[in-house]
């Protein structure tokens, strides 16, 4: 994007790019409400859905995501939507809930509409036995099924406030997004538990999970109260292996701005991922407990969506990287604090392999505005090769600019949606830089650098020459290379040069012929290729 007219009809073009979700920005869901009653005798759910709606627009009818029965029997039945006492019609089918109004909205209007229904989860609510033969219920909306048992606008562009109030037998505890408000008996055999969370979440990581659980205050950070829920037959490793929690939400909490919720949940639980980052309720695969602290990356990534994906959402699928790369990043960035600048290294390493391997069977770029199913947004691309994005970044205007434009982006957007353009325009801001080319090489065009070089020593001029070429088919990339050549006596050299076309030549002044060179020597570049000797 070097110039003003490119960069700005690629802007634009970008900006009219959306995911297929059939958005309605006509409603604002300000509020859900559910209450969910399951039992041990069936996996039927019976559900009353209040959710509050304000209206942007008149309007006649609205549609709500919610799975109808299919073939199998499984499938949510609705058994009939009400509003302000009234009965209304409506129409569910094709997994869309259609309300039709009495009368048209107007601008500012906010109602508050009863749902209930019943039926067995498709997915999005996992019901069953856990691996120690135990039954438990487990919500895992991520990325779009939390429609499959919640009447909702399954899209991470609507955030609201959400309570869970569940009624289970007796033996059960639940835990949900937010802070508890009441767990009462109402009969000799069921309780009922309340949770409510009051900050604007995203359908994708609101959460309940109904199980036997041990329970463990780990500590509190800022009096951000950390707690363990793990399977009561593996108590004490899982207490053991969840109490870094404490550690991660402290490094977060003061180096990207204050955590957005009022506790922290770490939860063992039945999810078909390795962890998913709802809400202040993190959910963990049932073999993240070995007794062995062998989780601490994955509790980091967890822990670093809280700021980025659920407080800072992607306003389209196809901007996920704002919440996957972040924390795949970020979670190396705790662990660089935790164990040194070696590990940081190491890590970057082996996903620069990654991108690599991945690259060479899907040449696409990260934000990939093609994709139609997202549940293919999550890959390479999004989690590691954009972290090495944030990583170069980072390297691009050194790390008090970076953390700053972080906190300021963070700040900016707390519980709101944001997309690319606009950690942009802040990173921009903040750092004086315009950083349109770096943003659209390595986020809207596919590939990385893909260098083969030759060096050589004039004994003349007493200088290296060296030869870089780009081959890769998309076209050179423009960025600064690092480095080290190595003299007899064992001294080490680096230079920083920058690469800005496809064939460069570079003459670097130093007394003694090296012995060796290498490219960059401290992992801040994502590329592959090699130099050698003439």
């Amino acid at each position: 994007m070097t110039k003003i007219f490119i960069a700005l009809f690629f802007a634009c073009s970008v900006a009219l790019a959306s995911d297929p979700y059939p958005k309605n920005p006509a409603i604002d869901v300000i509020h859900y409400i559910f209450q969910i009653e399951v039992n041990d005798l069936t996996d039927v759910i019976a559900g009353k859905a209040s959710i509050t709606i304000q209206f942007k627009k008149a309007i006649e009818e609205f549609e709500l995501d919610l799975y109808n029965q299919d073939s199998s029997g499984k499938g949510m039945e609705v058994k009939g939507v009400a509003w302000n006492g009234k009965q209304l019609s409506f129409t569910h089918r094709n997994n869309r809930l259609k309300i039709l109004l009495p009368v048209p909205t107007k601008p500012g209007d906010e109602f508050l509409f009863v749902i209930e229904y019943k039926g067995i989860p498709k997915d999005g609510f996992i019901i069953g036995n856990n691996k120690y033969g135990d039954r438990g219920f487990f919500g895992d909306n991520w990325p779009n099924r939390g429609h499959h048992w919640l009447p909702v606008v399954d899209h991470p562009s609507d955030k609201s406030a959400v309570d869970f109030i569940i009624i289970a037998p007796l033996h059960y505890s639940v835990v949900a997004n937010g802070i508890k408000l009441e767990e009462s008996p109402i009969d000799h055999k069921r309780k009922l538990t309340h949770w409510h969370e009051e900050v604007p979440i995203p359908v994708k990581v609101m959460v309940a999970g109904i199980a036997r659980f041990a329970v463990q205050f780990a500590g509190k950070v800022d009096d951000i109260p950390v707690e363990s829920w793990v399977y009561p037959q593996n108590r004490l490793e899982g207490f053991d292996d969840y109490a870094v929690a404490v550690n991660v939400l402290d490094y977060f909490h003061n180096h990207i701005g204050p955590y957005p919720y009022k506790k922290l949940a770490n939860v063992q639980s039945k999810t078909r991922w390795g962890g998913l980052e709802n809400a202040n309720a993190i959910f963990y695969s049932e073999n993240s407990v070995t007794g062995l602290g062998s989780s601490e990356e994955l509790i980091a990534h967890e822990e670093a969506h809280q700021w980025f994906g659920n407080s800072v959402s992607e306003k389209d699928w196809h901007h996920v990287w704002l919440s996957e790369s972040f924390a795949t990043y970020f979670a190396k960035l705790y662990l660089e604090n935790t164990y040194g600048q070696e590990c940081l290294d190491s890590l970057q390493k082996e996903d620069r392999v990654e991108v690599v391997a991945y690259y060479r069977k899907n040449a696409t770029p990260i934000i990939d505005t093609t994709i139609m199913d997202i549940n293919t947004v999550l890959n390479t691309n999004t989690y590691q090769k954009g972290g090495w994005v944030l990583h170069m970044l980072r390297q691009e205007l050194g790390d008090p600019i970076f953390w700053k434009g972080v906190r300021e982006y963070y700040s900016s957007f707390r519980n709101r949606n944001a997309i690319t353009e606009d950690f942009q325009k802040i990173m921009e801001e903040v750092s004086g830089k315009d950083l349109s080319l770096f943003f659209k090489q390595w986020l809207y065009q596919p590939g990385h650098p893909k260098i083969s070089g030759r060096w050589s020593y004039d004994n003349k001029t007493k200088s290296l020459v060296i030869d870089l070429l780009q081959s890769q088919k998309e076209g050179p990339f423009q960025f600064p290379l690092d480095l080290e050549w190595t003299e007899k006596d064992g001294a080490r050299e680096i230079k920083t040069v920058r690469v800005t076309s496809k064939s460069n030549k570079f003459k670097i002044p130093t007394a003694v012929s090296p012995i060796n060179l290498v490219l960059d020597p401290g992992t801040k570049l994502l590329f592959e290729g090699s130099i050698s000797q003439k």
